[in-house]
Order: structure tokens, then sequence, then C-alpha cells
């Protein structure tokens, strides 16, 4: 028989772990700034919209690039009481944080990691048929009853049981102890209100529910909170949207802003007109020009691919220099990267000041938008050389 936790009195959630992190700021080639009440305030707005539903938080990325035991800490704080994460490495690291929490495992559950969910008390959303009898197998065997969710894909076509595979075994689930304590799909299209597939999702979900009474149910992601209130069903599964991205796209961003990053000018230096900068000689100056070169590049998650005029008919990529907004410069390099400060006065740049690359008005979707990505892919990629300051 697995060992089964024992009832404890509630603590009182901890402060976060570290205010700081990273290489010393002398060091670093930035300083990352990640404000925990932003955090907070969004996931309250977030958990006030969903009432009388729970409110959960995606924490997997390490907290989206944020730090995951700093965020994980925060939310707590803030009542948040059930989190999901990708892998059982992040789980661990949770637990730590949220001794009582509820902790989902979203990339699923194998008979060799049996016994490590069981050390951790954490709970694998089964993906598959194969998954569920691999589970089945460990619940009869070991006696452990900590619980699992159930993933049903309903469009879009990446993991979980499908749906004939979802009636063929919901009698089965209900009459006989399986664990199962949550049923979960996800939406492929929560972000374009108009699409015909979410209808259709959350037609279908509603439609299993049925077969699965008795069992919590969660359907929305961030976008898919702004969607409908028909996809709250009793728990809903935040990610981006904590972190300040924005879950309507298209719309102004109902959350606050999270992440402030500023980078090192390393030199400035005076380019004549018909010269180039940066590798391939991609940018040619047509006039005389001032070029600040910054520390920091792809190596430290600034987006090389969409190269400096980003993705076509996208914004040029832009910093913020002396309170001004500045067009970067030739190819991205791993380390640095070139603005044009050109119509800065003289002087007013200097060597050592900082530029920000997001930040006091160049916002987390913008940034991402002129570098040809995401607000997700922008804030995951964020690199570990930079010095970080969590504002509680």
């Amino acid at each position: 028989m697995a060992r089964q936790p024992q009832p404890q009195q509630p603590a009182p959630p901890p402060e976060p772990a570290t205010t700081t992190g990273g290489p010393p700021p002398l060091e670093a080639g930035g300083v990352l700034t990640i404000d925990l009440d932003a955090i907070r305030t969004n996931y309250r707005m977030l958990a006030a919209r969903v009432v009388p539903g729970e409110c959960a938080a995606v924490v997997k990325g390490d907290g989206y690039g944020c730090g995951i035991e700093q965020v994980t800490a925060t939310l707590e704080r803030a009542g948040c009481r059930t989190f999901f994460v990708a892998h059982l490495a992040e789980a661990r690291r949770v637990r730590a944080i949220a001794p009582e929490a509820a902790i989902y495992v979203l990339n699923g559950f194998s008979s060799a990691a049996g016994p490590a969910f069981v050390e951790t008390y954490a709970r694998p959303v089964i993906n598959s048929s194969v998954e569920l009898a691999e589970w089945d197998h460990f619940v009869a065997t070991s006696g452990w009853t900590g619980g699992a969710a159930l993933h049903i894909d309903t469009g879009m076509n990446r993991l979980g049981l499908t749906i004939e595979e979802a009636v063929a075994v919901a009698h089965r689930i209900q009459s006989e102890n399986h664990g199962v304590e949550l049923l979960m799909s996800h939406l492929a299209c929560a972000d374009q209100t108009n699409h015909p597939l979410n209808d259709q999702q959350i037609r279908q979900f509603r439609e299993l529910r049925s077969l699965f009474r008795g069992i919590s149910s969660s359907l929305a992601n961030s976008a898919g909170i702004f969607l409908d209130s028909s996809t709250y069903c009793d728990l809903v599964r935040p990610g981006v949207a904590l972190y300040g991205g924005n879950p309507t796209p298209g719309r102004p961003n109902p959350m606050r802003q999270v992440i402030d990053l500023k980078c090192r000018i390393l030199q400035v230096r005076n380019v004549p007109r018909g010269q180039t900068v940066g590798y391939g000689a991609t940018w040619t100056a047509k006039r005389p020009s001032r070029i600040a070169v910054i520390a920091a590049g792809y190596a430290d998650g600034i987006p090389r691919a969409a190269g400096a005029l980003g993705p076509e008919g996208a914004p040029q990529r832009e910093a913020i220099v002396n309170d001004r907004r500045c067009k970067v410069v030739g190819r991205v390099s791993m380390d640095l990267i070139a603005v044009d400060v050109t119509d800065i006065p003289e002087g007013a740049v200097r060597r050592d000041a900082m530029a920000t690359l997001i930040g006091a008005g160049l916002s987390l979707e913008e940034a991402a938008t002129q570098a040809g990505t995401i607000d997700y892919e922008l804030l995951t990629s964020l690199g570990r050389r930079y010095h970080r300051i969590w504002k509680v």
C-alpha cells in the first residue's frame, strides 16, 4: 500500500523564495524585473471573473520564464490552490513551495514514473488509452489514491483520448475507482473569437461532461476565459494572461504588465553614410548615423529569425533609449543588437546607460509582434544571463 499523505494544519504560504537572482548587475548584460504584485493582481482579476468556478494557474516553463518558485509562492498567497506544470521535475519545484496544492502534470503518465508521482504527490493528466491502462494498473497494484485528470481531445489533435475512446470508458470510469478527479480538454482557437472550432469544441465538451457526472471539468485557458462563460466549467487554467500576455489579441490587453527588460549600452559609434552594420551587411546607413550597441542577443531570448525588420508587414523592431523609441538595425547577434540613436542629441546616449527592450510603453505583446513571434515564446525564451529582480 502506498503511503498516503497525513492531514496537516495549513501553513501560511511562504513569501517568494528570493527577490534577486542571476549574475550580479555589473556582471550581466541586462536587468529583468518581474512584478509579482502584477501577477497577483492578474490572478485575482481572473479568479473574480470565473466565480463560482475555481481559477488554477499554469506555471510550466519556469513560470513562463518568470521563476517558478517566486510565481508559485505569489499565487498561493493570492489564493491559488491548483497548479498545472508540464513535467514532474516542475511539479517537485511547485510542491516544495505549495505543500497543500493540487498539482497536475500535463505531459502524462508512465508506469516507470509512478513512484515519482507518489513521492511528489502530483496528479498525472492521462492523455491516451495506453496511459489510462498503465494508470489503472498502477492504482490497482499500489493502492495509490492521489488522483488524476483525464484529457479528451475535442479538436486540438495533440494530446488526449479521442472522443470515441472517452465515450467507451465513461461508464467504467464512473463505476470503478480510477481516481479520475478532473475531466479536461484544450481549446485550439480561443484567441480567434469567431473561429468555428470554438463552438464545436465547447459543444462536444459539454456533451462529454454529461457522461462523466460528478467529476469536475476544465476547458478554458487564458483566451478561453475571455471567449465565453460557457468555457468556465468548474476550473479554468490561465497561463500567459497571468504574466501580462494579452489573452484578447487585437483588442486592448486587460492584464497588467509583468516584466521590464533593460539592457546595457556597451558602445556608441559613428557609422558613415553608405556603411553597413552587423552580419550579412543587411542594414546600410542612409545618412551619417550613431549606433548604440546593446548587450543582448539571441542567447538572451531576443529572437533572431525575423531579423531587424521583423516579418513581412510587421513594424520594425524597436528599443527605448533615453525615453525615445529607436529602431533596431542589422541582424541580431548571439550577444549584441544595434540600435539607431542618430535622432537623440549627441551626448544623451552614453556607454553603460540602459536601453529598454520590454517595458516603459513597449509592451510584451508589441515587442513580440515586432520580433515576429508571440508573447508566450518571448516570455519563456528570456535567458538566464540577466540579473533578475522580483518586485514583491
